[in-house]
């Protein structure tokens, strides 16, 4: 800490990036200030709330980047989050994506629903908030222009032909002409030119209807009543046809919300909440989420965007490259207003249910360092081993960051030097080459292990990590009741058992870290078996390689659908007759033994 204090005396008052790390060096928040000096200060000075201080805990170092601008510290700070993904930062993944309508380019286009959007020279329409509306627009124009469905050509009409929604260049001739008209109309549509579409369909309807022709009539009535079905039910519709985000935030106990309303073709057709804590001035951590929103994710900027008075429309403008606006009255302020509400309300709906996941993820992490009289565990890796009389060995590691599974960080072993049912070796050796992995190429360590075992296993993994490896990790171990719960924790050398408490929230915390490592463990270990027994009999097949087996496994799924299979079936995979012949053959030997 005295050279923590020593360092904050030497940050300059000029605008920039400041990197916090952990004990690890590990970068853990990246922020920006318009003055560096005031504020990294304010994080080791006054009170803070609860979260806050949890990240300072972490603390053991900083960096900081000076910048030119204010600006330039935005696209700083929004480079260096893409890079270290640092936990405490606003992290907006893809997982709010929202459906495009996409008309292809190809020779004969095909109209779909997507949720990437790729420079491949095709038209994109959306985004649509509200995928049922969006699926409800493609049925509404698969029905009005019959594009083609297929995703590959086919050798003769399907039942999209037959229905009305296709015509069929597999068979017939369909112009490109055709093709870009239909593409114009459907375009026209989706940019606001329902009604004209509307209209000129009910005059096609009556003229029908004149030439005694009721069954096309009836037709077009029921196509514009699709069309006033999917795009007239609107929340709210503004005159102006501009297609805008309107932005709207609230802060509250450290906590903030931001509400988008997506407004298309001047309709407000659906809204967006993302909440998540504050660690510095509210405005930057907006800008900030303002970055994560249009640059890391899938979300297409529209024309313009409305953002509250207290933000700076210029940096904002500069920053996106979006016209910004703050509206000052009328309808488009009231808008504003409603976002800045709406984020409010859901402020307060939420608080409750973030304090009972703070309860059962980070302060049972904090609780449980307590009882094991180690430093808080934020980030937990556990391992289990899995096989049947030792055959075909397997082991799986889970990661849990701050009480919560972190999956990218999930790995896989096959126990590659051990022979029969040894689990104290396949631990030692999965614990060997996860950690040398993790050393050589320098990536974070674990605060805590978790061995999913009792005393021997604990002790094994001890011993690799302590007298081989040289670590300092604390490792503990989950050993099970007769019906395999969860009903000790056990640590120490030689382990002994952890007072802790059943009903509490730490106890939980590790019944779901021993309970998702060993169904990892378990369906890694099925997995591998299926493969084991599908390939065992094609082995003895000569002619059968790699990439033949690949084939056979991906058709047939099993050995026993193999088994099942006749010569001409296998041969209609890709297997030359002969080799199909040789192998229906070595099935029958297998199965008579």
């Amino acid at each position: 800490m005295d050279a923590l204090k020593e360092k904050l005396q030497l940050i300059p008052d000029q605008p920039g990036c400041y990197l916090m790390k952990n004990k690890q060096d590990t970068i853990i928040y990246v922020g920006k200030a318009k003055v560096l000096r005031n504020r990294v200060r304010s994080y080791f000075t006054g009170s803070h709330d609860t979260k806050t201080q949890r990240l300072v805990s972490e603390i053991r170092d900083f960096e900081y980047i000076v910048t030119s601008s204010d600006l330039e510290a935005l696209v700083l700070e929004q480079n260096l989050i893409k890079k270290y993904e640092p936990r405490y930062n606003i992290l907006l993944k893809d997982d709010k994506t929202y459906p495009f309508l996409k008309i292809t380019k190809e020779e004969h286009p095909r109209l779909l629903t997507t949720r990437k959007v790729k420079k491949d020279g095709a038209k994109y329409f959306g985004p649509y908030p509200n995928a049922q509306a969006a699926n409800e627009t493609k049925k509404l124009l698969d029905r009005l222009y019959p594009l083609r469905k297929c995703r590959t050509m086919p050798d003769r009409v399907c039942l999209y032909y037959h229905i009305g929604q296709c015509l069929a260049p597999c068979e017939f001739t369909v112009t490109k002409e055709k093709n870009q008209q239909m593409i114009k109309e459907i375009s026209e549509f989706l940019n606001g030119g329902h009604k004209e579409i509307k209209n000129n369909i009910t005059k096609r309807m009556y003229e029908a209807s004149e030439a005694m022709d009721f069954e096309r009539a009836k037709e077009l009535r029921d196509q514009v009543k699709h069309i006033e079905a999917v795009m007239e039910k609107q929340k709210m519709t503004m005159t102006e046809q501009t297609n805008r985000d309107v932005f709207g935030y609230q802060v509250d106990r450290g906590w903030m919300c931001v509400q988008v309303f997506f407004v298309r073709q001047g309709k407000l057709i659906e809204r967006d909440a993302s909440m998540f804590p504050v660690y510095q001035d509210p405005v930057d951590d907006f800008y900030t989420f303002l970055g994560q929103f249009y640059l890391e994710t899938q979300h297409k900027k529209p024309k313009e965007i409305f953002v509250p008075s207290e933000t700076d429309a210029d940096i904002i403008s500069e920053f996106l490259d979006v016209k910004t606006v703050q509206p000052k009255r009328g309808q488009k302020k009231e808008l504003v207003d409603l976002a800045i509400k709406n984020a409010g309300m859901a402020l307060a709906e939420k608080f409750q249910l973030i304090e009972r996941d703070e309860k059962r993820t980070v302060k049972a992490v904090e609780r449980l360092g307590e009882a094991m009289n180690i430093e808080t565990p934020y980030r937990i890796e556990a391992f289990d081993n899995s096989n049947i009389q030792g055959v075909d060995p397997v082991s799986a590691m889970v990661s849990f960051i701050d009480g919560r599974p972190d999956k990218k960080n999930y790995r896989k072993y096959k126990v590659r030097t051990v022979e029969g049912p040894d689990d104290y070796e396949s631990m030692r050796e999965v614990v060997r080459r996860r950690y040398t992995r993790l050393l050589k190429e320098q990536l974070p360590l674990p605060d805590l292990i978790v061995i999913d075992g009792g005393s021997g296993q604990i002790s094994s993994a001890q011993e690799v990590i302590e007298h081989e490896l040289g670590l300092t990790i604390p490792v503990c171990g989950l050993a099970k009741d007769d019906r395999h719960k969860t009903s000790q924790l056990m640590m120490g050398d030689p382990p002994r058992p952890v007072n802790l408490k059943k009903t509490s929230e730490e106890f939980y915390l590790l019944q779901r870290v021993q309970d998702e490592v060993h169904r990892f463990a378990i369906s890694f270990h099925r997995n591998v078996r299926k493969q084991t027994m599908f390939t065992s009999v094609l082995d003895e097949v000569e002619g059968i390689g790699e990439k033949r087996k690949r084939m056979l496994l991906k058709e047939f799924g099993s050995l026993k659908r193999l088994k099942e299979a006749s010569a001409e079936e296998i041969e209609r995979v890709g297997i030359p007759q002969p080799v199909a012949r040789a192998l229906v053959s070595a099935i029958q030997q297998d199965n008579d033994k």
